[in-house]
């Protein structure tokens, strides 16, 4: 199954800072049965996100996003997010700021969202390499589960 990450970062886009989120979601998705996932970087904003969203969907069963989620005022990968999906999948997002609670109390200011496409499950993660991992140790041992159901409409647990 192929996976893709999308680093979304104004500064990492014009080369004036290193993107440390992304390789990190891609380490993770090996962890959990996504090797080799393909990283691309663009900027902040709403056209930026959605244009590169719906370049990979027909390519890839599974793309997670990181940066963009926050409430600055360029933090719009969740409005491009919901341009491209067709259903949503609240149960990642709930999730990852759940575990958040009672640790780190900004872990709720998180606008991300996760959602369906077509074939192709998309989740929004924050943009610090600490909440890539920790959010990813969160919803990692689901995706697997949940690309095979959409991509091959079965699983384990429906034959």
């Amino acid at each position: 199954m192929k996976a893709a990450v999308v680093t979304v970062s104004d500064r990492v886009s014009q080369g004036v800072a290193d993107d440390l989120s992304g390789p990190a979601v891609v380490v993770k998705l090996a962890e959990y049965g996504f090797p080799g996932a393909d990283l691309r970087v663009v900027p902040d904003g709403v056209e930026s996100v959605q244009t590169i969203l719906l370049d990979l969907v027909p390519e890839y069963g599974l793309i997670v996003t990181t940066g963009g989620t926050g409430f600055s005022p360029r933090d719009l990968t969740p409005e491009a997010t919901k341009l491209v999906i067709d259903r949503e999948a609240p149960g990642l997002a709930e999730a990852m700021r759940a575990d958040t609670f009672g640790r780190f109390p900004h872990g709720m200011l998180s606008r991300g969202i996760a959602g369906i496409a077509g074939a192709t499950l998309i989740v929004n993660l924050p943009g610090s390499v600490k909440a890539v991992e920790e959010s990813m140790d969160v919803i990692g041992p689901a995706l697997r589960h949940g690309v095979e159901l959409l991509v091959a409409g079965q699983s384990d647990h429906n034959m």
